[in-house]
């Protein structure tokens, strides 16, 4: 059986601006470069701060704590592959 393999990958926006900024909502990311594009901040978007492999239980974890569903990638609560289920 092949085994998959999971990624946690961390990047990092330094946005300078004259005024504390208040982002939130859906589209924070459009958000961003908006800002960093046509309004009045600077930004610069670092390297990858982490690229780590995670295994499929850590996966399932991080998923939920996004607010996502583990079945995103094929994984049940605990990590377990879902496709081996069928």
């Amino acid at each position: 059986m092949f085994e998959k393999k999971f990624y946690r990958n961390v990047v990092e926006v330094i946005i300078l601006s004259e005024e504390p900024l208040h982002l939130g909502g859906e589209n924070i990311l459009s958000e961003i470069e908006s800002l960093i594009t046509f309004g009045d901040c600077s930004g610069r978007i670092e390297t990858t701060v982490v690229n780590e492999e995670v295994d499929s239980a850590t996966m399932a974890k991080l998923l939920q704590e996004q607010g996502s569903d583990p079945s995103f990638f094929m994984l049940d609560d605990d990590g377990n592959n879902i496709e081996d289920e069928e």
